[in-house]
């Protein structure tokens, strides 16, 4: 369920210049926790500046099986796939009450032809999102599942010095599930393996780094 939202003092305030010019053409929405913002699969011509809040991507198989591609947090945006007028390649949902900037297909292309620099902006974040994409598929098809545990857990490591623990908040095992292409089963039982050999802490929707992990279990 979305509504208009009243102005407020700066609901810009999480955005680059760039992407601020953009936004302030769209419509301000309101989201619920849990609101599907973008079906798979549907023809979609929006894309969505997202104001406030954090929103999970993600993809379903005929099983009803999960696969997280990922999260997108305030100061981003997304839907920019569908601008070509092809379906929507995944589901997107809030994952907390959410703002967000709402632009047609139509607007975007006025801003492009008005601020044509945004374009690199643009054309730099389908670059990022593909090479995350390749990066997901190699591990898919290279590693194991504690292969793909480590890649992830480590991959939130990145700005921390090393030697230097470090915790993942918000985080369950269906998450890293949905993340990796497991059970949550098996996430758990791997989990509790690095947790005895005194690699990791778990806690309530918490894990924390305490050292490098190994390369194999």
């Amino acid at each position: 369920m979305s509504s208009t939202l009243p102005p407020n003092d700066d609901p810009y305030a999480a955005l680059i210049p760039e992407l601020r010019s953009l936004a302030q053409r769209g419509i301000q929405r309101s989201y619920r926790k849990n609101t599907v913002l973008i079906n798979e699969g549907e023809a979609g011509d929006s894309l969505f500046v997202l104001l406030k809040g954090g929103v999970k991507v993600f993809a379903m198989d005929e099983n009803g099986r999960e696969i997280t591609y990922g999260t997108i947090d305030a100061g981003d945006y997304f839907g920019e796939m569908s601008l070509d007028g092809g379906p929507r390649s995944a589901s997107v949902i809030t994952l907390e009450a959410c703002t967000c900037a709402v632009l047609s297909r139509t607007q975007v292309s006025e801003h492009l032809a008005e601020e044509p620099g945004f374009a690199i902006n643009l054309v730099a974040q389908l670059i990022r999102r593909a090479r995350a994409a390749t990066e997901a598929a190699r591990n898919m098809a290279l590693l194991n599942v504690y292969g793909r545990l480590v890649a992830l857990l480590e991959e939130r490591r990145s700005d921390t010095p090393d030697g230097e623990s470090i915790t993942l908040q918000a985080i369950t095992h269906q998450d890293i599930a949905n993340r990796v292409g497991a059970s949550r089963e098996m996430v758990s039982r791997l989990l509790k393996d690095l947790e005895k050999g005194g690699y990791i802490e778990l806690g309530a929707k918490r894990i924390t780094l305490k050292k490098k992990l190994p390369s194999r279990w």
